[in-house]
C-alpha cells in the first residue's frame, strides 16, 4: 500500500527553473494539439525542430503546476476547452514566455511566426485556490478559461468571456533583490517581533513554505526574530542570498529533500536532453498524485464494500427471521388437528382448522425458498467480505480496478454473468507469481477473477490448492504437477495463503491444502467460489511470507 505522503506545491522558483529549460527547447515551436484528460488540467502538443514536445498546465489548488510530460496517450481531445484551444491556436507557433518578478503566473505568447505580433496569450496562473487558465486574443480579451470567477465569488476580480485580462492583485511585501544590504535585509526582517518564518514571508515576495525549509534549520521558522544571534543572520544572510544568485544566474537543478525538492543550488550536470529538471518535476508529481488517487480509490471502494456487506447482512438477518417463523407451521398443525378432533367440530372450527392446515403449508412450503436465498445471501457475503481482504493487499492501480471490476460484479449479478460468457474477457489474469525453494512455481489470486483462474482453469493434476481455514483469503496454488513438492515448497504456500488472509495480523493462521481435482465451483456463486472434500490442515506464518517476498523475486506476469 502506498505510503501517505505530503505535496509540495510549485513556488515561484521552481516555476522559474522549469521556464529556463522552456526557453531553451520550445522557442519557437508550432502548436499541434491540445486535450484535456481530467477536469483540472490541460496538455497541449508543440512540435519543434527537436520534435514533439508535450507540455501539461494544471489548475489543480493543491498541485498547480506546469512542466513538460512524456507523450501521453490520447484522451480529453473532445472536452470544451480543449476543442476552444486547438481553435484558437491553430496555425499558430510559440514565440514568447513571460513571467514576470516573483508572481507564479505564466504567459504563453503565439504568433502566426517569430517576429510578427502575437494573436493569442495563454496565462498559467498558479496560485493555489485560485488558480486558472485563460485564453487571450491579441487585445487580451478572455476568448476561453477554465474556470469562471463570478462577482459572488470575488469582489477584487470577477473575470469570464469576453471580459479585459486584468493582472492578479499585486503581492504583498517587496521583491527581493541581490543589491540590498545586509543591514537593510535585517532591518526589514526584525520591523515587528514575528517568528522567523513569519517575517520572511511577510517581508519579502516569492518566500514559500518550501523555500523557508530550504533556507532555514528545522524548527527555527519558529523562532522570534529578536530572539536571533549574530551567527543565526550571518548563516540566514548567506543561504538567502545563494538562493537570490541562483535565481538570477539561472543556476537550477533537481534535489530531493525529505518528502519535497528543491530547484536551486550548485551547478547542475546537463542533461543530454535538455529536460532534467522538468524530467523530474513530471516524475514527483506524478508519484505523489497517483499515490493520492490510489488512496482516495481505496477509500471509495471500501465504503463502497462496507455498504454493501451492510445490506446483505440486513438481507439475510430477514431471511433468517423468515426461517425461524416457518417453525410455527407444526404448532398450527396441531392446533388444527385439535380444532377437529372434538366429537362434533362446529362449520366456524372446520374453517378455522382449515385457514391453520393452509397457512401451515404454505409456511413449509417457504421453507425451500427462504434456505436458498439465505444460502445466497451468505455467498456474497464471503465473496464481499474477501474483495476487503484483495483490496487491504491492492498495492497498485491496476490491482484496485481488478478488485473495483470484481465488486461491480457481485453487486450486478446479469454484468457477471454477460462478463462470464465467451467473447467478454477482459484480458488474461495476472496473479502473482513466485519460486518456491524447490523451483516449483506458486501462484496467488488477488481478486476474485484471479481465484477462479489458477484454481479451476489453469489448475493440473497434481496441483496442490491452499487457503486459510474458515477466513476470506486468496486462492494460493503449487504447481505440484511439474515435480514433486517439498516440505519447504508447502510451508511457502501455506505462508502466502495466511499472508494474504483476514488472518494476516495474526502470528500463526490454520491454512487448508488440497489437491485441485477435489475442489468443485459452486453455481451461480462469485468468480472463484469453490467447496472440497477433506484437505489437510498446515501452519501458515505470515510474517515468513512477508520475508519471502520481499526476498524472492517474482516471475514475470
Amino acid at each position: 500500500m502506498a505510503s501517505r505522503q505530503p505535496l509540495q506545491p510549485m513556488d515561484v522558483t521552481s516555476l522559474k527553473a522549469v521556464l529556463v529549460e522552456w526557453r531553451q527547447q520550445l522557442l519557437p515551436s508550432r502548436f499541434e494539439k491540445a486535450q484535456q484528460p481530467e477536469s483540472q488540467a490541460i496538455q497541449l502538443g508543440l512540435r519543434s525542430l527537436k520534435g514533439m514536445q508535450w507540455l501539461q498546465l494544471s489548475w489543480q489548488p493543491e498541485a498547480a503546476r506546469l512542466h513538460r510530460i512524456a507523450p501521453p496517450p490520447k484522451q480529453g481531445e473532445g472536452s470544451t476547452l480543449a476543442q476552444q484551444l486547438q481553435h484558437g491556436l491553430r496555425g499558430l507557433a510559440l514565440v514568447e514566455i513571460r513571467q514576470g518578478g516573483w508572481e507564479r503566473v505564466v504567459e504563453l505568447g503565439f504568433a502566426r511566426r517569430p517576429g510578427e505580433p502575437v494573436e493569442r496569450w495563454l496565462v498559467a496562473e498558479l496560485m493555489g485556490r485560485h488558480s486558472n487558465l485563460l485564453l487571450l486574443d491579441g487585445q487580451r480579451e478572455v476568448i476561453t478559461l477554465a474556470r469562471q470567477v463570478k462577482d459572488s465569488q470575488s469582489r477584487v476580480r470577477p473575470i469570464s468571456t469576453g471580459d479585459a485580462y486584468t493582472s492578479p492583485p499585486p503581492l504583498g511585501g517587496e521583491p527581493p533583490r541581490l543589491a540590498e544590504r545586509q543591514e537593510q535585509w535585517r532591518k526589514r526582517l526584525t520591523l515587528l517581533p514575528l517568528p522567523l518564518g513569519k517575517a520572511l514571508q511577510g517581508a519579502y515576495q516569492g518566500v514559500s513554505p518550501a523555500l523557508l525549509g530550504q533556507l532555514l534549520d528545522p524548527g527555527q521558522g519558529e523562532l522570534p526574530v529578536v530572539e536571533l544571534d549574530k551567527s543565526h543572520w550571518q548563516q540566514l544572510w548567506q543561504r538567502w542570498r545563494q538562493w537570490l544568485e541562483a535565481v538570477e544566474q539561472e543556476r537550477f537543478c533537481w534535489q530531493e529533500m525529505g518528502s519535497g525538492y528543491r530547484c536551486w543550488g550548485h551547478n547542475p550536470a546537463p542533461e543530454p536532453d535538455g529536460w532534467g529538471l522538468n524530467a523530474a518535476l513530471a516524475a514527483y508529481y506524478d508519484t505523489r498524485l497517483g499515490e493520492r488517487r490510489q488512496r482516495e480509490r481505496r477509500q471509495q471502494l471500501q465504503h463502497n464494500l462496507h455498504a454493501a456487506i451492510t445490506r446483505e447482512r440486513q438481507q439475510e438477518q430477514e431471511q433468517q427471521q423468515l426461517l425461524e417463523a416457518t417453525a410455527g407451521s407444526e404448532a398450527l398443525q396441531r392446533q388444527a388437528d385439535g380444532l377437529l378432533s372434538q366429537m362434533a367440530p362446529s362449520k366456524a372450527c372446520i374453517e378455522e382448522a382449515q385457514r391453520l392446515y393452509r397457512k401451515a403449508r404454505k409456511l413449509r412450503r417457504a421453507v425451500a425458498a427462504i434456505e436458498e436465498r439465505l444460502a445466497l445471501h451468505r455467498q456474497r457475503l464471503h465473496a464481499l467480505e474477501a474483495s476487503l481482504t484483495y483490496l487491504e493487499h491492492a498495492d497498485g492501480p491496476q490491482a484496485l480496478e481488478a478488485v473495483a471490476h470484481d465488486i461491480e460484479a457481485l453487486q450486478s449479478p446479469r454484468r457477471r454473468r454477460k462478463a462470464g460468457r465467451p467473447g467478454h474477457e477482459q484480458g488474461v489474469p495476472s496473479p502473482l507469481e513466485l519460486q518456491t525453494p524447490g523451483g516449483l512455481t506458486v501462484q496467488v489470486g488477488r481478486n476474485h477473477r484471479q481465484n477462479e483462474w489458477i484454481s479451476l482453469r489453469q489448475a493440473r493434476r497434481g496441483d496442490l490448492w491452499f487457503h486459510a481455514q474458515e477466513i476470506p483469503g486468496s486462492h494460493v496454488v503449487l504447481k505440484s504437477s511439474a515435480a514433486p513438492a517439498h516440505d519447504g515448497d508447502l510451508q511457502l504456500a501455506a505462508d502466502l495463503a495466511a499472508h494474504f488472509s483476514r488472518g494476516r495480523g495474526n502470528a500463526r493462521v490454520p491454512v487448508v491444502m488440497v489437491p485441485t481435482d477435489d475442489l468443485q465451483r459452486i453455481p451461480a456463486a462469485a468468480p472463484g467460489t469453490v467447496r472440497h472434500r477433506g484437505g489437510e490442515v498446515l501452519w501458515g506464518e505470515p510474517q515468513r511470507a512477508a520475508g519471502a517476498l520481499e526476498a524472492a523475486p517474482s516471475l514475470p506476469a
